[in-house]
């Protein structure tokens, strides 16, 4: 996206007076994943600028603000723009501490600079859906809820889970189902969809799904749980997103800066623990050069080794954050 481009997105400042959450809206709900192992690694303080590169509901966001008060500012990036407004207006009371912006995290560089946050002391990004993309059925994330194919996280993009079901063909459709879902029964499913066509709702698929793996599978899982992860990933292009992201990021980051990410599987958190381990070696010559050659500076040191994990009480009060796993770097 060009700056031009940027600057047509630029959401209004918020009013002073903080909104209260409507009937049936998500926020009083929104129960963010890992939330103080986010700010103890974070670390927010007044004068510090940090971004939320996957604002959601807005709920590490507040908690940012709250504990870089009195002068701590914070920008929210979001792709989803009905996600980006509730937070918006679950953000309200911070008016003049944060911004908004509607956009790819990829592009996080380009966002960050062109709002004059170009040198950040944190930065988070939380790679789970929320709450009330998964409850609100017309998204077609959940196949719990029946709802259109359409899993698109802009819904100002093109491609739909509906075109890919329907439209590819059977071999693409089992490469990107064994790729994007970690499925063994990619062929089983893609065979099963490919007959059952046309497909145009979330219960309709679920079911084909399921009647194609249920009788070789025995497991916690829903039998369609990595089908609809890998349409969604696919969809949204969000492996290649958050590589860009992580690169980005990066660069944005003062010295002592940390960037904190909150992964949800394997394909992502694979990508952020090649990425940041990379970045965390200093000389790749070989053993048997005497002296460097390759002038390969460190750029980051890990907070964690390991991935943190969720606590079990938040669990079992969460069960959403069963699977989370949060990385932690600071910028040399």
């Amino acid at each position: 996206m060009s700056l031009t481009g940027l600057a047509a997105t630029r959401a209004p400042m918020v009013s002073t007076s903080r909104a209260k959450t409507g009937p049936g809206e998500a926020g009083d709900t929104h129960k963010p994943v890992m939330l103080s192992q986010v700010i103890e690694h974070l670390r927010p303080r007044s004068s510090g600028v940090y971004i939320d590169a996957t604002l959601g509901l807005g709920g590490h966001a507040r908690a940012i603000l709250e504990e870089s008060s009195p002068e701590g500012k914070l920008l929210g990036i979001d792709r989803d723009r009905q996600s980006l407004d509730r937070a918006a207006r679950r953000l309200a009371g911070y008016a003049g501490r944060v911004e908004f912006h509607h956009g790819n995290f990829a592009e996080v560089k380009d966002i960050a600079r062109h709002r004059r946050f170009g040198s950040c002391d944190g930065i988070l990004a939380d790679l789970g859906l929320s709450s009330f993309q998964l409850e609100t059925a017309e998204r077609g994330f959940s196949f719990q809820r029946s709802g259109p194919l359409d899993m698109r996280m802009d819904t100002a993009s093109s491609l739909t889970a509906d075109h890919v079901v329907n439209r590819f063909p059977e071999p693409k459709l089992a490469g990107l189902i064994y790729s994007y879902g970690d499925e063994p029964g990619s062929r089983r499913i893609a065979r099963a969809i490919v007959r059952a066509r046309p497909l145009h709702d979330t219960q309709s698929l679920a079911e084909v799904v399921s009647r194609a793996v249920r009788s070789r599978r025995r497991a916690k899982i829903h039998p369609a749980t990595r089908t609809f992860q890998a349409l969604r990933i696919f969809v949204n292009d969000e492996l290649e997103a958050l590589r860009q992201f992580v690169a980005s990021a990066i660069g944005l980051l003062k010295e002592g800066g940390r960037l904190a990410i909150i992964s949800f599987h394997s394909l992502e958190d694979r990508i952020v623990k090649g990425s940041l381990g990379s970045m965390a070696r200093g000389c790749i010559c070989p053993p048997e050069v005497p002296v460097c050659v390759c002038d390969r500076k460190k750029l980051l040191k890990l907070v964690c080794r390991k991935p943190v994990s969720p606590t079990e009480e938040e669990k079992i009060r969460n069960p959403r954050s069963r699977s989370a796993k949060l990385r932690v770097a600071e910028r040399l």
